[in-house]
């Protein structure tokens, strides 16, 4: 029911598929486009693909979610309210780990002192090595 007056303050009309495709969203936590259809076509396999796209840049234009690129790949999307983070991606396994966005805060200062630069790093990916690669000598 929250989820239907989230869509309805926002100004969207009500729809199953963008129900359903907010709820994959946020229980996915970071999922392509596909996977989100995936995840869909789970309780409602009758949603194609270009449903998903259309619902996902729908809700992205009203701030419900947020997409943000973690490889060469295409977009991967997350609910808006879970903006409080960076994207750690290993390059060797591909995990996608989290970090306070308040991690990156001496980077963004600088670039606003130095280049009179705003940052916006809820779509920014750090890439590296995690924990478990770093300690295995991957």
């Amino acid at each position: 029911m929250a989820q239907q007056h989230e869509l309805r303050e926002k100004g969207l009309r009500l729809t199953p598929q963008r129900e359903l495709v907010l709820a994959a969203v946020r229980e996915l936590g970071h999922a392509t486009p596909e996977e989100v259809a995936e995840k869909v076509r789970q309780t409602h396999p009758g949603i194609n693909l270009s449903t998903v796209y259309r619902n996902l840049e729908t809700l992205e234009n009203v701030g419900l979610v947020q997409h943000t690129h973690l490889g060469h790949g295409g977009a991967t999307y997350h609910a808006a309210e879970e903006l409080t983070h960076l994207h750690l991606v290993c390059g060797i396994c591909g995990s996608v780990g989290d970090a306070p966005i308040e991690a990156a805060a001496n980077f963004v200062n600088s670039l606003a002192d130095d280049y009179g630069f705003k940052t916006d790093v809820t779509h920014f990916a750090v890439y590296g090595t995690c924990a478990d690669c770093a300690r295995n000598d991957i």
